[in-house]
């Protein structure tokens, strides 16, 4: 009999913002699998859910997920991390698969997922949803993402002028995720259309290393990738 396959939301960085469910899972699945980076940091879900799992309880498998946009790396490293996935589901073994926020919410599960489906079709895979860094940001920061008709847009930021500001004209709450690479150019966008005090930054929310920016002091500072920015006009 095949092991399951579960893609776990461990939350936006609060250990305690896990759900009762991915708790549970946690406690059941022998193998709990989790991003890991090659230079031997601890990967942001790891930290998340250091706090519920004892040394030597569980077996951790550490998958690496390249991080370049060569076609022949990333099939080469995303078939070896499939394997060694499927090595632990095709012993009986239930794997959990961390991930912060939510398991189907620009996740790298979803990658994995679709692969385990493609490649072993009779692998049963399953999700429980997690609090996203969206939802973590609208409490820290104390805004309300929507309220009656309101259009609300989740975007991943990016160098191109036209399409960030039309995303911010068309919509009342506009969430940029990745937005750390393209500050410079937000800013120059929220002082043209008069929304700097629209906006708000903040980084790793609401994990112990969580920071809440003063958008006026983010010129040309280099901002980790865990950062996003909430419009709402």
């Amino acid at each position: 009999m095949l092991g399951t396959l579960y893609g776990l939301g461990v939350g936006p960085g609060d250990p305690e913002l896990l759900t009762v469910k991915a708790f549970r899972k946690l406690k059941e699945a022998p193998v709990i699998a989790y991003p890991k980076k090659r230079k031997g940091s601890r990967s942001y879900a790891e930290r998340i859910i250091d706090v519920y799992i004892t040394p030597g309880e569980k077996e951790m498998l550490g998958l690496v997920f390249p991080m370049t946009k060569d076609p022949e790396i990333l099939e080469r490293e995303w078939s070896n991390t499939v394997e060694l996935v499927w090595e632990k589901l095709k012993t009986g073994k239930d794997v959990a698969f961390v991930t912060e926020g939510d398991p189907l919410l620009y996740s790298t599960f979803i990658h994995m997922m679709n692969l385990v489906k493609e490649r072993y079709p009779e692998v049963n895979i399953q999700t429980v949803p997690g609090i996203s860094s969206i939802n973590g940001a609208a409490s820290r920061l104390g805004i309300a993402l929507a309220e009656g008709d309101d259009h609300v847009a989740i975007i991943p930021a990016r160098d191109d002028y036209k399409a960030m500001k039309k995303a911010i004209t068309e919509n009342d709450c506009i969430i940029f995720i990745k937005v750390a690479k393209v500050m410079d150019l937000m800013l120059q966008i929220l002082r043209e259309l008069d929304l700097v005090d629209k906006a708000s930054v903040v980084t790793k929310v609401t994990s112990d290393e969580e920071i809440i920016w003063d958008i006026r002091e983010l010129e040309r500072v280099e901002l980790e990738y865990l950062t996003l920015m909430v419009v709402r006009k």
